[in-house]
C-alpha cells in the first residue's frame, strides 16, 4: 500500500490524548477538505509502496504499544484490514482515524470517526464531489458498532448546529462526542479552544485540543 509516513509521537487528539504513539500515515482522499492539515496526503498525494511486512518491521522498531492508522483516508485501500489485523496480533491498541464515508472489515480497538462538517467543503472543481461524500449515515452507524469516538472539526460557532443534528440522528450518545478547535496555528487554536470549551460544557461533549500543534508546530512527522 502506498504510505506517506511512519513516525513516532504522542496521540494530540481525542480520548488517547498524550498517549505514545505509532503513526502509519496513507495517502489518498476521497475527500478534499478546505482547511486539510494534511494536503501531501490528500490535494497532492505523495508517498511509496511498502508491504505490510515492511511497515510492520518499522512500527514495532519504535517503543510504543498504540498504533495509529491515519491518512488521508486509511479505509480507501483494500489492505488496511490485514495491515490492523497483524498489528493486534503483535499486540499493539490500534485506532483508525477516519472520516467515516468509507465502510471496512477491519476491527480495530478504537474508530476515531471524524464526520466532515459543511465548513469542510472546499470552492471549486472538488466542491460538488466533496459535499456529495463527506457524510454517510449508513457507513457513519456500521462503524459505530466498535468502540468509537465522534470527533468534530469546529471552525465557528455556527457549526454547532450541524453537530447537534447528527449527534441526536446517530444516536450517539455525548460522552462519545469530541470537540476539536479547526486551525494549525496556537493562536487559533487557543482563541477558538476559548468558546469551544463552554459549547462542551453546555451540551455534555468533550473538548479536545491540538497537543502535537502546541508542542512541534504544524509540521510533518509529529
Amino acid at each position: 500500500m502506498k504510505i506517506s509516513e511512519i513516525f513516532y509521537s504522542i496521540q494530540g487528539e481525542g480520548s488517547l490524548l498524550g498517549v505514545p504513539s505509532v503513526f502509519v500515515r496513507t495517502t489518498g482522499c476521497n475527500l478534499r477538505c478546505v482547511w486539510c492539515d494534511t494536503p501531501y496526503t490528500s490535494w497532492q498525494p505523495e508517498g511509496e509502496e511498502m508491504a505490510i511486512s515492511e511497515i510492520l518491521r518499522k512500527v514495532q522498531s519504535y517503543n510504543a504499544r498504540h498504533a495509529v492508522v491515519t491518512g488521508g483516508e486509511p479505509l480507501i485501500m483494500p489492505a488496511v484490514p490485514e495491515l490492523i489485523e497483524q498489528l493486534r496480533s503483535l499486540g499493539f491498541h490500534v485506532t483508525i482515524e477516519t472520516a467515516g464515508t468509507v465502510s471496512t472489515t477491519a476491527v480495530c480497538d478504537l474508530m476515531s470517526i471524524s464526520p466532515k462538517l459543511g465548513n469542510s467543503t472546499p470552492e471549486g472543481a472538488f466542491a460538488q464531489q466533496h459535499d456529495k461524500l463527506r457524510l454517510n449515515m449508513q457507513v457513519l452507524k456500521e462503524l459505530m458498532q466498535q468502540p468509537y469516538q465522534l470527533k468534530f472539526v469546529v471552525a465557528a460557532e455556527s457549526d454547532m448546529a450541524e453537530i447537534l443534528a447528527l449527534v441526536r440522528a446517530l444516536g450517539a450518545p455525548p460522552e462519545s462526542v469530541m470537540l476539536m478547535p479547526e486551525g494549525t496555528k496556537p493562536e487559533l487554536l487557543r482563541e477558538r479552544s476559548g468558546w469551544l470549551v463552554e459549547q462542551a460544557k453546555l451540551h455534555g461533549y468533550r473538548f479536545t485540543p491540538r497537543l502535537h500543534i502546541d508542542l512541534y508546530g504544524n509540521r510533518r512527522g509529529v
